[in-house]
């Protein structure tokens, strides 16, 4: 079995590059676009209600996010990797970082503030976290794109002519 902490590329990290973008851009299309704005369309959610689900929504998916970054960091820094591949990962792990480090903090503040009553809702601050959340979508499909293109081969179909 290979050593998974060379920097020798292995089939682990090619199917980690391949499998964990699809897995995020999943993640990303089922909460953030279908879960979050379907939730207040529901009977009896109310706004307050409903920004506490969604913050243990978002928290529990961000954890996830950086666990699946952390992986895939690993496995961009094998020697094998092309640059375009590499920076396409680096360039996700940084959207993030500003989304988890920098917005959901002033969204989260904004949620109790809600929750509390204090204030009425709505801040261009999910316009950004909406927006990194595109860049995501955007970069994740492109890296998928990349990943199958360098690590899945496709072979000519051999015709029954070709057979003899």
């Amino acid at each position: 079995m290979a050593n998974v902490f060379s920097s020798q590329d292995t089939r682990l990290a090619a199917g980690a590059r391949i499998i964990l973008p699809g897995i995020w851009l999943g993640m990303i299309i089922g909460i953030s676009l279908i879960e979050a704005p379907l939730k207040f369309t529901a009977p009896g959610i109310t706004i307050p209600l409903g920004l506490g689900i969604g913050r243990l929504v978002f928290t529990a998916m961000n954890w996830v996010e950086i666990a699946i970054a952390v992986i895939l960091l690993w496995s961009v820094l094998k020697e094998s990797v092309g640059r375009l591949y590499r920076s396409l990962a680096f360039s996700l792990i940084a959207v993030l970082i500003i989304k988890v480090a920098f917005i959901r903090p002033i969204l989260n503040k904004r949620t109790e503030d809600v929750i509390a009553g204090i204030d009425e809702g709505g801040s261009s601050w999910h316009l950004l976290y909406i927006a990194a959340d595109g860049l995501l979508i955007v970069g994740l499909v492109i890296a998928l794109i990349v990943a199958v293109r360098r690590w899945v081969t496709v072979r000519p179909a051999v015709t029954a002519s070709a057979r003899g």
